[in-house]
């Protein structure tokens, strides 16, 4: 028997039960499997199935519960389903974005792993015609005590900025936390946004039968085999050893993978585009092929390979990085080629798409598989998993606890907190500014980053929002509380908030209390989502996120996107001047329940944290419509909105920003509930002084509920409340307290 024999006879070999209980499918999937197939798949075959029925391609624990979210307003375009959501932005534009996750890769590997996480979501954006003008990332890691949390955050961080950096798209927004929630399971989401003309969109769906199947990028290797699948699954101690399942990628083909197909999509060459993601050239041929209603058949030793006696199986299920995967127009072949050859990128024909609706795969001259398409894709198996409905917190009561004998104690402890202190040493990493249209990053400098429409005075805004611990204590109020928090950011710098992106990262499905909170958290945030006219265009679902069967905190990111129409009306958290009065929007607050405040300073965690705040979806629209408003009329200098920390917290993030201190007023009842209370459609602004008068009557005018809580001042930071000794904090101290903590801990010092 000749080696080629012996690998056909491998790949051939009919699979068993216990064959795929090893790739991750169960005795249902496996009865479901042979069914649709009529007998038993072969190895090639098995693996196929394996990676598009995972919970990482196929959503099969979620789909049902995910078509909740609306997904349509006047501005979208392209809703989920395709490689990312589209919007328009006015004037023939789109904006195109989306989030992802690469979590497990990231904890296993974090360089790579976070890295390639980005590259994985920029070929998400570009392949539609976008050019990627944005970056974004959303954090979680373990407790800062955790021996492994030091390395995991420099390796994460450098992965993020050497592939960003090198690719030359700004990192503009974010968000870090940590949490021993996370010890074992960190979290790495990342969103990409785009712009292009509304005409020049490209999609997975429109492959015809009769046309070629044209592979771009990078040479296929065996990084990354079973990536999706390592994505689908609870780790365990030790879980370091599966290295070989994550990708390698390399920022300065991705560069050329971008300028090479934005140019072809310059022609009228493709007919459908794809890249290849998670499950690789099987997710991007059976995507295509799916979605066309078509078949397809390849030739796999025409797959650019750069390892020896690499299988179908390996290279069915490779996920190496930079790679593309398109439908050509008939006659387009050699148009194509000298695009790809231009930019010194493999690019080889490897089929033809059919009319049968199969998939048929061909090495060393034999079909090796030959399964229809549809029951791959659509029709993947659809899980109603049993769920329990988390059980309510009884509510927080503050007077069982002593109030605060310094205020501005409380506030260096909140402010040089894991969670609260500046980022800095983080987003220094990143190129903010690359492509020059950066006007201001969400890093440093406000609630959203705000990145111009190149060649215009327009502007979208950009965020990312989550509070685990809101959603761990009432996932149906925190799932509101994510959209929310992401609409007022939105409105903070100016913008109309038109669409959002997600990213639900969750435990094990299979358990139905984690379970409940997936349902809950989603029926949330479709409720805000609804009722603000904040629909879900794409995103991407994270489960099984547990180690040695315990869960991460429930944690359902959301990626904001607005439309500010004139850049020069916009709002930043640093515009305040000195002098300048502060005035809190929205009510005086409260609520405590399930806050920074209760954490850290009364060291509650769990249940006794209590109920997160609840938000009024209706006075949301009203206060962020009014504040939209405030900075169109130029009335306010600066505008921050009130969440961790509560108002004082926000007014000290805007005194730091302006390099100023303040005074602080409060009220002679609720002091703890009114400085760290984080109750909802909340916002601070910065008053010139000598408007005064006018500000009144434009708050009165809006119908908006307000208290003056104080006035911005160089030097320090003063609570002058009624009934109580005035207490300082220098400003030199609380920014050192505050942008210290990080570069300290990375160092080992703290």
């Amino acid at each position: 028997m000749t080696d080629t024999s012996a690998i056909l006879a491998h790949l051939r070999a009919t699979q068993t039960e216990d064959d795929a209980a090893g790739h991750g499918i169960n005795a249902e999937e496996w009865s479901r499997l042979v069914t649709r197939l009529e007998r038993q798949p072969n190895l090639v075959e098995l693996g196929i199935y394996s990676v598009m029925w995972s919970e990482h391609c196929s959503y099969k624990s979620s789909r049902r519960h995910l078509s909740k979210f609306p997904t349509k307003n006047a501005h979208v375009i392209q809703g989920p389903g395709e490689n990312a959501g589209v919007i328009d932005i006015g004037d023939g534009q789109a904006a195109i974005f989306k989030m992802e996750s690469h979590n497990h890769p990231s904890y296993i590997e974090p360089y790579q792993g976070a890295a390639t996480g980005v590259g994985g979501i920029l070929r998400d954006v570009f392949t539609m015609g976008a050019r990627p003008i944005a970056l974004v990332n959303a954090l979680r890691f373990g407790s800062p005590e955790h021996p492994k949390t030091r390395s995991l955050v420099a390796g994460v961080v450098s992965g993020i900025g050497g592939y960003g950096n090198c690719v030359g798209v700004p990192t503009v927004a974010g968000e870090t936390q940590f949490d021993a929630g996370y010890d074992g399971n960190i979290l790495v989401n990342a969103m990409a946004v785009g712009l292009a003309d509304q005409d020049k969109i490209f999609y997975a769906r429109g492959a015809t039968p009769g046309n070629p199947i044209f592979y771009v990028g990078s040479k296929t290797g065996r990084d990354g085999i079973h990536g999706a699948t390592m994505a689908s699954a609870e780790f365990s101690e030790g879980d370091e050893e599966k290295r070989p399942t994550v990708q390698v990628g390399d920022p300065f083909t991705e560069k050329l993978l971008i300028e090479a197909c934005l140019e072809l999509m310059a022609t009228d060459a493709i007919q459908a585009i794809q890249d290849m993601g998670a499950a690789g050239l099987t997710s991007s041929s059976v995507e295509m092929a799916d979605k066309g209603g078509i078949g397809i058949d390849m030739d796999l030793d025409k797959v650019p390979q750069r390892e020896e006696g690499m299988t179908a199986y390996e290279i069915m299920l490779s996920e190496s990085q930079e790679r593309m995967l398109m439908v050509l127009k008939p006659g387009k072949e050699d148009l194509a080629k000298k695009v790809f050859e231009k930019y010194d990128l493999d690019a080889e024909v490897i089929g033809m798409t059919t009319d049968t609706g199969h998939m048929v795969l061909r090495q060393f001259g034999e079909v090796i598989c030959d399964i229809p398409v549809a029951p791959l894709a659509e029709d993947a198996p659809n899980y109603d998993r049993p769920w329990v409905e988390p059980k309510p917190r009884a509510a927080f009561d503050v007077t069982e606890y002593d109030e605060p004998e310094d205020y501005a104690q409380v506030l260096l402890k909140l402010m040089s907190c894991p969670d609260m202190a500046s980022k800095r040493w983080i987003w220094e990493q990143y190129d903010r500014h690359v492509m020059g249209d950066t006007i201001d990053s969400s890093q440093s400098q406000g609630d959203a980053a705000i990145v111009r429409i190149h060649g215009t005075t327009k502007a979208l805004a950009i965020c990312s929002d989550c509070n685990p611990h809101y959603v761990a204590a009432d996932p149906y109020e925190g799932g509101k509380a994510v959209v929310a928090e992401a609409y007022r950011n939105l409105s903070s710098v100016g913008a109309q908030p038109i669409a959002i992106t997600d990213n639900l990262n969750f435990g094990n499905p299979e358990k139905p209390a984690t379970m409940g909170y997936i349902v809950k958290a989603i029926e949330g945030m479709a409720e805000a989502c609804g009722a603000l006219d904040f629909p879900v265009v794409s995103g991407n679902v994270s489960l099984y996120n547990e180690t040695d069967g315990k869960a991460i905190p429930p944690t359902p990111v959301v990626g904001g996107v607005g439309l500010i129409e004139e850049v020069s009306k916009v709002a930043t958290l640093k515009g305040a001047q000195d002098g300048d009065l502060i005035f809190v929007l929205g009510g005086q607050g409260g609520h405590l329940g399930a806050s920074l405040y209760a954490r850290e300073w009364l060291g509650l965690n769990g249940d006794e944290l209590g109920p997160p705040p609840s938000v009024d979806l209706e006075a949301a629209v009203h206060a962020g419509q009014s504040v939209r408003k405030l900075i169109e009329d130029g009335a306010v200098r600066a505008v921050h909105d009130v969440s961790d920390g509560g108002v004082a917290c926000a007014i000290v993030e805007m005194a730091l920003s302006a390099g100023l201190g303040a005074d602080i007023h409060g009220p002679e009842t609720a002091r703890a509930g009114f400085l760290f209370g984080e109750d909802q459609n909340r916002y601070v602004v910065a008053v010139d002084p000598s408007k005064e008068d006018t500000i009144h009557k434009a708050f009165k005018a809006l119908g908006l509920a307000y208290t003056q809580a104080g006035v911005f001042k160089p030097e320090t930071i003063d609570f002058v409340l009624v009934g109580s000794a005035p207490q300082s904090l220098p400003v030199a101290r609380l920014r050192e307290a505050h942008e210290g903590w990080l570069p300290r801990y990375m160092k080992g010092e703290g």
